[in-house]
């Protein structure tokens, strides 16, 4: 016996007149942010809660078509059904559908014309209340041959919900353009980068190259750079060199890579007596906003430190905390990753996890709460903790994942970008001024995040980025 759903037609010669169908729906927030992704129908009556309070109805209303749409089911599903062809409908909308209406389409066959198999039916919908919502009539080829197919089951539908972005802008907006030093600009991507941002108001960028190609780029890229001064420089090193200096002279509080290698700029970063080194160990953080992750999630050090020691990780989660406080999180929770959750000696990072989380203990790591080693899995999710057994603040709830090293970071923060989608705003830390690393690879919003993220940190000064307070 077969238990499959089934979907069924009824042929022109089974109607009659007076037959009716009928399905129900209860609107969701869903419905409505699916149908205006279909549609690209984004009306803020119908997506803008703050608008929508404002508006006419002082609420957020369904599109009209959602309603049509369930009347087009009725249709197609029920009567006629599979094989129907939709000719014509009119629509008249009596009432607004809000959040948590249930409403029930029904069509009602009015007519029935023997030549090509018309059927007119009679459409109306109606909220739980039983008042009318829609009313209209549909013109419909009914099939003239009977079809029964199994039902196809629709595909399970996830809309992820990602709100750091918008957050991120949120905290910058009204804060002045903070003069940025862009190093060799000398490719179309690095100037579309920078004229982003500056279009955006977040900074105001100094181009530091050769003149002839950082021109030229600007050609190929289509963007106007004539409001953007040029230093000249006669290389990618030079140009390293240079934008460095300036930050030195106070013309510049923040560098950005162009289109040289990462390597090429940090080095002259680094540079004994002419660099930006301070205090602290340099170190590269991910700010990634993740769907669905209650809030921003810090990955560090992805990009800068190869292998870590442990006092260089203490800096590294030291910069990370300063970034936290800087981003809004008043009291971070600091995951210090390896592949498991116990004390291995066999297996460093764990020991340089118990030995920083003792260090916080004693003060010498603040701002924030550390605990370690943790696996990955019980770092982010409160079940995969409780499973384990495992008691703690930060278990299941991290802001900051420390991970042992370059290579498990920098899969990290790649595994969440190209499979969970997520967007990697990257920073670097611990120098005199903030440090902004972008990659052809970025989407537009992760590039202004990334400027966002920096801008943030240069006018907050932290010692993550002191400024030309500290010693170099």
């Amino acid at each position: 016996m077969n238990d499959e759903p089934m979907i069924e037609n009824r042929t022109f010669d089974e109607i009659a007149v007076g037959d009716t169908a009928s399905l129900a729906r209860t609107l969701r927030e869903e419905d409505i942010q699916l149908f205006a992704l279909v549609s690209g129908d984004v009306n803020p009556a119908h997506v803008d809660p703050d608008y929508a309070a404002t508006d006419l109805f002082r609420r957020v209303i369904a599109h009209g078509m959602w309603g049509g749409g369930l009347i087009s089911a009725v249709l197609g599903t029920e009567l006629p059904g599979p094989g129907a062809i939709y000719l014509s409908q009119s629509l008249r909308f009596s009432r607004p559908v809000g959040l948590g209406d249930t409403i029930t389409a029904s069509v009602t066959v009015a007519e029935k014309q023997t030549e090509h198999s018309i059927v007119i039916f009679d459409c109306r919908c109606v909220n739980q209340d039983g008042e009318e919502v829609i009313s209209g009539r549909a013109e419909v080829k009914a099939p003239n041959e009977k079809v029964r197919r199994p039902r196809i089951a629709l595909p399970d539908v996830h809309l992820a919900e990602r709100h750091g972005y918008r957050r991120l802008m949120e905290k910058v907006a009204g804060l002045a353009p903070v003069p940025t030093a862009v190093a060799h600009p000398c490719s179309a991507a690095a100037i579309v980068a920078v004229a982003e941002a500056a279009e955006q108001g977040l900074i105001a960028p100094i181009l530091v190259g050769p003149v002839a190609k950082i021109r030229i780029a600007a050609e190929e890229a289509g963007k106007d750079i004539t409001a953007f001064p040029i230093e000249p420089a006669g290389h990618s090193h030079d140009a390293a060199a240079r934008a460095v200096a300036l930050v030195h002279e106070g013309k510049a509080r923040l560098l950005m890579k162009g289109s040289l290698h990462t390597d090429e700029l940090m080095g002259a970063v680094v540079t004994s007596g002419t660099g930006l080194r301070t205090e602290r160990r340099i170190s590269h953080a991910y700010v990634m906003d993740v769907a669905d992750h209650p809030g921003p999630l810090i990955i560090t050090d992805a990009a800068i430190n190869i292998a870590p020691s442990l006092e260089e990780k203490a800096d590294i989660v030291r910069n990370a905390i300063d970034l936290a406080h800087v981003i809004g999180i008043e009291e971070p929770k600091v995951a210090i990753l390896s592949a498991v959750e116990t004390v291995n000696p066999a297996m460093v990072s764990t020991l340089d996890a118990a030995a920083l989380c003792k260090m916080a203990d004693r003060g010498q790591i603040t701002g924030g709460l550390l605990d370690g080693p943790l696996a990955f899995d019980n770092a982010i999710s409160p079940d995969a903790a409780h499973e384990k057994g495992i008691v703690s603040p930060v278990a299941g709830r991290a802001d900051i994942l420390v991970v042992p090293d370059i290579e498990s970071g920098n899969m990290l923060a790649k595994q969440l970008t190209f499979l969970g989608d997520a967007d990697a705003a990257g920073v670097v830390l611990g120098a005199r001024v903030p440090i902004i690393l972008t990659s052809r690879a970025d989407s537009l919003r992760t590039r202004l995040a990334s400027c966002a993220v920096a801008v943030l940190m240069a006018h907050a000064a932290t010692k993550a980025a002191p400024g030309m307070a500290t010693r170099a």
